[in-house]
């Protein structure tokens, strides 16, 4: 089926679009548009090259995962892709998740566990005999930034990990997010307008920013 140029037209433009406001999101931390206008307009793209499948281009947005790493960073290939959750707006859409599912295992699906999204950046921790050996952002889900040095900062990452039944695993990829709660994303940025620095947007933001700090303290003081 011949592409209508208005149709190829919009699709350039929507990967343009989204190109940009993957820059500010991922790699400048500064986004101009809610998730939700970004997912409406991820979505029209998506729903284009599906239509017209000609229009996939091996750059689109649609066959990444994220952003690409930082040059400061040194990067890190991940044995196996990291991507993004998929997401639906409305019951219908999630019914025809589940039905989804059902095709694919050949039968009712057990029971599903839900929580609430928390908004953080991807992070991937690899432990060898037991021990915490890198962590790395998801980047562009195939490579990301090495902040091993940053997450050893924070508490909640246990550098050696406990056996069980004795043993401990040779190779261990833990994926997860790193956020911050809102009470301590309000405390940064009461002490950031003390000192006369910009505020960060959202708790989102916070969390990425301190992480993706070149020096280890900074993550550490917060």
């Amino acid at each position: 089926m011949p592409v209508p140029d208005e149709v190829r037209t919009r699709a350039e433009e929507l990967r343009a679009e989204i190109r940009r406001h993957d820059h500010l999101y991922y790699v400048l931390d500064r986004p101009e548009i809610t998730d939700a206008d970004y997912d409406r307009l991820f979505r029209e793209l998506v729903s284009l090259e599906e239509t017209y499948p000609e229009l996939v281009t091996p750059d689109s947005p649609t066959q990444r995962a994220g952003a690409p790493p930082a040059e400061e960073f040194r990067p890190v290939r991940h044995s196996l892709p990291m991507l993004s959750l998929g997401n639906c707006f409305s019951e219908q859409e999630f019914e025809e998740w589940v039905e989804r599912v059902r095709r694919i295992l050949g039968r009712d699906p057990a029971g599903y566990v839900c929580e609430p999204k928390l908004d953080g950046l991807s992070v991937e921790l690899v432990y060898e005999q037991g021990g915490f050996v890198v962590g790395s952002t998801r980047g562009d889900g195939r490579v990301g930034e090495d902040v091993t040095a940053n997450l050893r900062t924070m508490k909640q990452v246990p550098l050696r990990l406990f056996p069980y039944q004795g043993r401990v695993p040779g190779l261990l990829e833990v994926r997860g997010e790193v956020y911050m709660e809102r009470a301590a994303f309000l405390r940064l940025n009461e002490e950031r307008a003390k000192r006369g620095e910009p505020e960060f947007a959202n708790p989102r933001n916070a969390a990425a920013g301190s992480l993706r700090q070149l020096d280890p303290s900074v993550t550490a003081s917060r």
